[in-house]
């Protein structure tokens, strides 16, 4: 009889049936591929069961290393444009603001997801497409990451709400995309707040995280 904790079996066991879920939808990619009209959705396909697997994997993982936030940028945006495409809404533009050198530390999957859910709340927000900014400095005593858009803002009536689970103001959605921001900012030592931005329509979420040795440099 096995001495390992049965969390930790049940764990594994259901992370290896995942990833042979996403070996399968490889495998439909590569099918669906072989017929040139279909190429932008295979394409679409890899790239997400690629990327699903890496998070999962990266879920039994405890990683600190420096990560450049640019680059954790750059997958996050790919990811966007690919749901974006293939659930046929209005696309979405991302627009960069970052300062040389910023990094986080921690999982990089994690932080995509911040950040992939971070935009699918702004999409959802500007149904017929618009605008994120996306902001990355150092101040003093802390990383600060900013992401705006440029939809109808949030109201006061839901702001107090909005990071508790399941909380949606949309029937069909899970309400929990913000709790997962503010979850895994939180496992980072960070802090997310919500508002309104004060110049202009649309919400912003402000992601503040303390500097850890090295981590500025």
């Amino acid at each position: 009889m096995s001495s390992q904790n049965p969390t930790d079996l049940a764990l594994a066991g259901l992370v290896h049936d995942l990833n042979n879920i996403f070996e399968t939808i490889q495998e439909a990619a590569d099918l669906i591929g072989a017929d040139s009209k279909y190429n932008k959705l295979a394409a679409t396909l890899r790239r997400s069961a690629t990327r699903g697997s890496r998070m999962l994997n990266s879920y039994m993982e405890s990683s600190m290393a420096l990560l450049e936030f640019e680059v954790i940028l750059d997958s996050a945006v790919e990811f966007i444009n690919d749901f974006l495409q293939a659930a046929r809404r209005p696309s979405i533009e991302v627009v960069r603001r970052l300062e040389a050198g910023v990094r986080l530390r921690g999982n990089p999957s994690a932080w995509e997801r911040v950040l992939v859910n971070l935009f699918l709340n702004a999409a959802q927000a500007m149904e017929t497409g618009g605008t994120i900014e996306v902001e990355g400095r150092r101040t003093p005593e802390a990383v600060e990451i900013l992401v705006s858009d440029d939809g109808p803002g949030i109201s006061a009536k839901i702001m107090p709400s909005i990071f508790d689970a399941h909380f949606s103001t949309r029937a069909k959605r899970s309400g929990l995309g913000l709790h997962i921001v503010q979850s895994l900012v939180r496992q980072h030592g960070g802090e997310v707040t919500a508002a309104n931005r004060h110049s202009g329509r649309g919400a912003q979420f402000r992601i503040i995280l303390p500097h850890v040795s090295g981590a500025e440099r």
